[in-house]
């Protein structure tokens, strides 16, 4: 009997506790279910400096469930094909992350749609009347944008967002980098003159796609890709700090681009900007900015041409705010913002801090919210290395990540350790030729003067054009390689023009040895410069060897697609790069010609 009503208390108190936990338990609905309606949603497309596209979903919502209802989703998206150019999302309100984002997942099961997952952080509630506003942006990428004119566009975009429910109004809106001279945006549910529409109500699954036919005032935007940013900051011994940006750009508008604009960290001062060579550019930067922005126009010495990629450094001086000094020590903190306020997309980035000889590193905390970096130390120097991916004005929304901060500590008695040991090495230095000069000296021989091979300005146009001759060919070789591949050209006639080629080539690589035997001999900076050339063909000669070995590594079936495929894109990269090389060198070539 005492069994049976202990077993029935026990079971009693389980049943009262899963009772007042049930109570105390918050429903969680799904996204797509009809606890809440969508009130308004501002549709916002921004174009970037460099073609880029931000669109920016901002969203209220009206809960119309009962109490204690939270929404623990929500998907939105665009018609399936912008999909491929989605390249960052980020859902937020106001500077604060709301959520995890979920990419190419299915729109409620609908075909037609690139849509994405928002899991919020923190549940919305939507209870009855509640609401709840928040964002979601997208980068997009600049094949979206075509260029037929330096201030002429046509942008595809899509013209609302895709949503699973209606919305009760939709407001769009588009921005640019500078005022508009004229604009016709044409759509399904017809065309407009103007930059602002409207849509009410905004149907569930909607998939349509707008063109925006514009003009701007002037040539601040430009299509082209930030490849790399590499940004290095150098702190000296006198507290003193110095900034070099490096860029690696590829032009993707069919006019030259005689300029872009660039943003520099702020209060960045005496600015100068050089070519690859460390040539300095005869026109300064010039400020162009507003609003807080340091914004920079950077004019070319020579036109980026059509498609084709260039590299630049821009070199600056930083204020000596960005370092503060630690009570009671020799310590020292900086502070340095790292990718704010960018207003054009770059693919990869990277800043390098390089602090003081004798510094000893006191905290990393700063640099370890960025979980990507790395520590480099020399024998009396180190240095901190930061990388990022996919860089873009979304960054703003990660303060913690984009404010790097460095402790260290710093003797000033390590000013003195450069002079000491310039002191030291002079005093060897002189004391050795102090004992060669006291040492008995054998006789004079008579110096034979050595014959300088003057070198003409025929001669040098004659290897200029000889060589640009010799790339041609060669690109036509490359040419019918690929014809051939795709069988668009007989066999036969592929062999007889393909033995044409070889003897020109041939002739070409003859004419241009000799030439270069006597730029060799010249001695000085020609001598120089063929040394930098052989070194870039040498490596465009592996690198094509390299090629053709994963090709028949691949085909054999011992190399992954995968595999194959980053091999490829590090061998073509290095063999742009040595393309690159030569090019400026017969720039250079051309200038002795002025």
């Amino acid at each position: 009997m005492r069994k049976i009503a202990l077993t029935f208390i026990v079971f009693s108190v389980a049943m009262l506790i899963l009772i007042s936990v049930s109570f105390n338990i918050k429903t969680v609905e799904a996204t797509d279910s009809v606890n809440y309606r969508i009130e308004h949603v501002d549709h916002t497309i921004e174009v970037m400096r460099n073609g880029y596209i931000l669109i920016n979903d901002t969203i209220r919502i009206v809960g119309n469930a009962s109490a204690g209802t939270v929404l623990d989703s929500f998907h939105i998206g665009f018609p399936y094909k912008y999909g491929a150019h989605v390249l960052h999302c980020v859902a937020y309100n106001g500077s604060d992350i709301i959520g995890d984002v979920k990419f190419n997942v299915p729109l409620d099961n609908r075909m037609g749609f690139y849509a994405i997952e928002i899991d919020f952080l923190q549940p919305l509630d939507v209870s009855n009347g509640a609401e709840n506003v928040f964002s979601v942006g997208f980068i997009l990428s600049n094949n979206l944008l075509n260029a037929s004119s330096s201030t002429q566009y046509v942008l595809d975009f899509p013209a609302y967002p895709s949503l699973a429910k209606p919305a009760s109004s939709c407001n769009v809106t588009m921005f640019f980098p500078d005022s508009l001279a004229n604009i016709t945006i044409t759509k399904d549910d017809g065309a407009v003159n103007r930059s602002t529409y409207e849509i009410a109500p905004l149907p569930e699954f909607t998939a349509t796609s707008a063109a925006a036919d514009f003009a701007l005032t002037s040539d601040k935007l430009r299509v082209f890709s930030v490849n790399e940013l590499t940004r290095e900051v150098t702190v000296n011994e006198a507290g003193e700090m110095s900034g070099a940006d490096s860029y690696y750009i590829t032009s993707k508008e069919p006019q030259t681009i005689a300029a872009i604009e660039i943003i520099l960290p702020a209060n960045a001062s005496v600015i100068s900007a050089h070519d690859q060579f460390g040539r300095k550019f005869a026109q300064a930067p010039t400020f162009v900015g507003n609003g807080g922005v340091n914004l920079y126009r950077i004019a070319f010495p020579l036109s980026l041409e059509s498609y084709k990629s260039t590299r630049f450094t821009v070199k600056y001086s930083l204020p000596s705010w960005y370092i503060s000094a630690l009570d009671g020590s020799n310590g020292f903190n900086v502070t340095l913002p790292l990718f704010l306020q960018m207003d054009y997309y770059i693919e990869s980035a990277s800043v390098k801090v390089t602090l003081p000889e004798g510094t000893r590193l006191l905290n990393l905390e700063g640099v370890i919210a960025t979980n990507a970096y790395s520590l480099t130390r020399n024998i009396f120097q180190e240095s901190i290395t930061i990388n990022r991916q996919g860089v873009s004005c979304l960054e703003n929304l990660y303060p913690a990540q984009n404010i790097l901060q460095i402790a260290y500590e710093y003797n000033p008695l390590w000013m003195s350790f450069r002079p000491t040991l310039w002191v030291l090495t002079l005093s060897v230095i002189g004391c050795a030729i102090a004992a060669v000069w006291k040492r008995p000296r054998a006789p004079l021989t008579a110096a034979v003067p050595a014959i300088a091979v003057k070198l003409r300005s025929e001669d040098i146009k004659a290897f200029l054009d000889s060589y640009e001759d010799k790339r041609k060919t060669i690109l036509e070789m490359d040419n019918l390689e690929a014809l051939v591949k795709k069988g668009k050209i007989p066999r036969r006639r592929y062999k007889v023009r393909r033995k044409t080629l070889e003897i020109h080539l041939d002739t070409l690589t003859r004419s241009s040895a000799e030439i270069k035997e006597k730029m060799r001999a010249a001695g000085g900076k020609f001598a120089d410069l063929m040394r930098q050339l052989e070194v870039a063909e040498t490596e465009i000669n592996e690198v094509e060897a390299n090629i053709k070995s994963i090709e028949a590594r691949h085909s054999r079936g011992e190399l992954s697609l995968e595999a194959y495929r980053k091999l490829l894109a590090d061998y073509q990269h290095r063999k742009e790069a040595a393309n690159t090389t030569i090019s400026g060198i017969l720039l250079r070539l051309r200038e002795e010609l002025r």
